[in-house]
């Protein structure tokens, strides 16, 4: 069972497609969550679920006061699913939040969008080629505002993102078989981060 972990749609349940996403478990995002928010990046933040699966993610960022999410995710089941795990959160925090959800793939998305993202959270299918996270990151790095922050949740025995100039890691932690890295508008000397085990 997922839920909403915190905020003003707490508890909320979430339904996860039947196959072809793995949700990220309530430890993992708990953890995101509080490094973003005692970095004050929540709140009123504008915010981009990329790979969206349940919506997990960018609905938690709702649920705890971000403005806006646009959820984007090609597979029409898991879209389905995101748009209705939506209305519900939509239900608990009021009209005040936007949530827009994007049947289309991301680098069809990411070729066309106009925004400027605070927050971008990437957590994409175990099958994504490392070339092909490269590409969404470099696109990634020219969509976000002054400040922003990318959160990318890859599987541990996965290559780390190769980061475009336009983005500077942050921050790198391992849980088991997940890995979660951190990075910011910047400029990238493309050194890898140490891990952090957990």
């Amino acid at each position: 069972m997922t839920r909403i972990i915190s905020g003003r749609a707490g508890s909320v349940r979430l339904d996860v497609p039947a196959s072809g996403t793995r949700p990220t478990s309530d430890r993992v995002r708990e953890s995101i969550f509080s490094a973003l928010e005692a970095a004050d990046l929540v709140s009123g933040a504008r915010v981009l679920d990329l790979y969206a699966g349940s919506g997990a993610l960018g609905l938690e960022a709702i649920s705890r006061g971000a403005a806006s999410v646009d959820l984007v995710e090609k597979a029409p089941q898991a879209a389905t699913i995101i748009a209705a795990n939506a209305a519900r959160v939509r239900k608990a925090v009021g009209a005040a939040a936007e949530i827009r959800v994007h049947r289309r793939a991301v680098d069809a998305y990411l070729a066309t969008a106009r925004g400027a993202w605070d927050l971008v959270f990437i957590d994409p299918p175990y099958d994504l080629s490392a070339t092909d996270l490269a590409t969404c990151l470099d696109r990634v790095g020219g969509l976000l505002a002054d400040g922003g922050r990318v959160v990318v949740e890859r599987a541990s025995r996965s290559d780390p993102p190769r980061w475009p100039h336009s983005l500077a890691p942050l921050r790198e932690k391992r849980y088991g078989d997940t890995t979660v890295w951190h990075a910011a508008v910047g400029d990238s000397e493309d050194q890898p981060l140490p891990r952090s085990q957990s």
